[in-house]
């Protein structure tokens, strides 16, 4: 991935293969290797994958916020000259691409979402973070996936050293407000963007009942079961996640 890696002024972002710009947002605790095999897989089928690295824990607290995130998207699409995009999120990643889809419906082609924040409270966690607890992180770490071994001890390590950041404590539990003042119920039924919704059968994060309601309320949406899977269908699952989004996009025509 660091071969594909720029820094543009105030972006940094990875990006590979020409054609339609499929843009990832990665979640509050997630990076850009998060999304490994679509970044991998999308560009040998004619898109181009971009994975903006989002300002979560370098905004001033001010801006620590879901819309104010949605504006940095939508800025650095601007900085990048593209006319549409398919917007894809995972987490508080698919949060921040639905608002962005709320405010600016004319930039996004197509939507999808796995395992999103934006209708489900507890989507940060109810307990967490416990700072000092390694432990505690590791069970947590475990839990965003069906299979506890895909939180290997980087991951683990990367979330602990991030909760016991006292600046990023604060910011992390400041999102976490703004996930719940953000809610979108009222919002979805008006945003008819071709949405696709992939969501882990096993999600313990969001439920498979969120994904059912994001599927009830918004109009032009598609829902898909990964089986054996937690909150992050493109880590736990990549082939079957491409599969699943490779055929939305042809049957929607993106």
């Amino acid at each position: 991935m660091d071969k594909h890696y720029k820094k543009e002024g105030k972006y940094g972002y990875f990006e590979a293969g020409e054609g339609t710009p499929i843009v990832v947002l990665h979640g509050l605790m997630g990076g850009l290797s998060n999304f490994d095999g679509v970044a991998q897989y999308f560009p040998t089928k004619g898109y181009k994958v971009v994975i903006p690295d989002l300002p979560i824990y370098t905004q001033s607290l001010l801006k620590t916020n879901v819309k104010s995130f949605a504006k940095y998207v939508k800025d650095f699409i601007n900085f990048k000259g593209y006319d549409k995009v398919i917007l894809l999120g995972n987490s508080l990643g698919g949060h921040i691409a639905l608002y962005h889809t709320k405010l600016y419906p004319e930039k996004v082609a197509g939507l999808v979402i796995t395992g999103s924040s934006g209708l489900y409270e507890s989507a940060m966690g109810d307990s967490y973070p416990r700072r000092g607890d390694y432990e505690y992180i590791r069970q947590k770490a475990e839990d965003v996936f069906y299979d506890p071994k895909i939180a290997t001890p980087e991951i683990i390590d990367e979330v602990f050293a991030t909760v016991n950041d006292r600046i990023k404590l604060l910011k992390t539990l400041t999102i976490a407000k703004s996930a719940i003042r953000h809610n979108m119920a009222k919002d979805l039924p008006k945003m008819t963007t071709e949405t696709c919704i992939i969501w882990g059968k096993n999600d313990n994060v969001t439920p498979p009942s969120v994904a059912e309601e994001f599927n009830q309320l918004l109009p032009n949406s598609s829902l898909y079961w990964i089986d054996k899977c937690g909150h992050a269908a493109m880590m736990e699952h990549p082939d079957e996640f491409n599969e699943v989004l490779e055929k939305w996009l042809i049957k929607v025509n993106l």
